[in-house]
């Protein structure tokens, strides 16, 4: 029986069916003081200027863990381990011509050094800072998991 409030009056809009499914994964980097890594997404881009977690899209026979690592060699010059990866959420989102579906980890362990590859900019933020940070709509549930979960 659903009570007033909660899940069942939220402004949550129907997911659209018959959009094309689009698999992505992501990662939650947590440094040693709980900062979560976010990248601003480049100009040229779809969502240029928003922050996310970092990930890309699964190629056709990947993993979702396999896409991640190698996602985060090219774009952060890191080398994550699957062992490293705790399944932590997803997300599942309807945007105007795709459907998302994303796996998202957290990741505290990884060798080399955090870089911007592709000019993106880099930003370490406290959980109690990242809903400062303008995301893309798919990314903004995933705050809440991470404050929870922290």
């Amino acid at each position: 029986m659903a009570g007033p409030g909660g899940c069942w009056d939220a402004p949550f809009p129907l997911p659209r069916t018959g959009l094309p499914l689009v698999l992505v994964s992501a990662v939650a980097l947590l440094d040693p003081d709980n900062r979560v890594l976010l990248a601003q997404r480049p100009p040229g881009k779809s969502m240029a200027g928003l922050w996310e977690f970092p990930g890309g899209k699964v190629q056709p026979g990947e993993t979702p863990e396999a896409a991640l690592i190698r996602e985060l060699d090219e774009e952060l010059g890191i080398d994550v381990r699957a062992s490293c990866l705790a399944p932590l959420s997803f997300a599942s989102h309807s945007y105007e011509d795709f459907h998302l579906l994303m796996p998202v980890y957290a990741c505290r362990t990884w060798k080399g050094r955090v870089t911007a590859r592709e000019g993106q900019q880099l930003a370490w933020a406290g959980i109690g800072k990242l809903a400062s940070y303008p995301m893309p709509p798919a990314d903004v549930p995933l705050i809440a998991i991470l404050r929870d979960w922290l």
